[in-house]
């Protein structure tokens, strides 16, 4: 087995109690540097797998994605982030796995899709790389994509205040106050739609969706 296809499985690093450690230290900063509250537990599936798809604004956005649920999440990085031991391990612990920088985004994918086949949740950013400001920016189709090919459903996650508390370009974590509201999971099934069809009708629903939960949740931080 490879490297990667170790990480996919789940084998060795990321173990589950490395990742419920790490997990446990996140909630534990959020929720006393930066007052974090959660609308919305309720709507995190409690069994199978689903893409987890929050707004972009922050480095914090795949920690702070982990305090909605006690699963264990999955999410990709460049495998250049693994070339320091130390590093390597912190980003597995969290739930990461490498993708070979440089490869076709076609092979991203699949390797996302395998994840979602063994029946574990997958962190997408829809947007992309970090944005900044209050509009969600025009959604990459790739979390629709993977959701419709793996028959999942779509989680949509708006998290206000992590700009302000880490923005851009900057390594200090402020104290400053953190919510996230969960939406309803969204249904990959589109009756009547051919594939392609289907993923950019969802990734439609899943934008309106995002700028809703997100309004609502910079609504809570002021």
């Amino acid at each position: 087995m490879s490297r990667v296809d170790s990480f996919l499985a789940g084998n060795g690093l990321p173990s589950r109690a490395a990742y419920q450690f790490m997990r446990g230290v996140c909630v534990a900063v959020c929720r006393l540097w930066n007052r974090l509250s959660i609308d919305g537990r309720q709507n995190v599936p409690k069994n199978g797998a689903f893409v987890l798809a929050p707004v972009h604004r922050s480095f914090l956005d795949t920690p702070i994605s982990a305090c909605v649920t006690r699963r264990r999440l999955r999410f990709m990085g460049k495998d250049a982030m693994w070339k320091y031991r130390a590093g390597g391990w912190l980003l597995s612990a969290l739930g990461g796995f490498p993708v070979t920088r440089g490869t076709a985004d076609r092979q991203a994918l699949v390797r996302c899709i395998q994840v979602l086949q063994s029946g574990e949740p997958l962190v997408v950013f829809p947007e992309g790389e970090r944005k900044s400001g209050p509009i969600v920016q025009p959604l990459f189709e790739g979390a629709a994509y993977v959701a419709v090919k793996a028959g999942v459903p779509i989680v949509p996650i708006g998290i206000g205040g992590s700009e302000h508390v880490m923005p851009k370009g900057s390594w200090i974590i402020r104290p400053r106050k953190l919510h996230v509201i969960v939406g309803p999971p969204i249904s990959p099934v589109r009756e009547g739609m051919s594939a392609r069809t289907a993923v950019r009708e969802l990734t439609a629903e899943l934008h309106s969706e995002l700028q809703r939960l997100f309004d609502a949740s910079q609504a809570r931080v002021g």
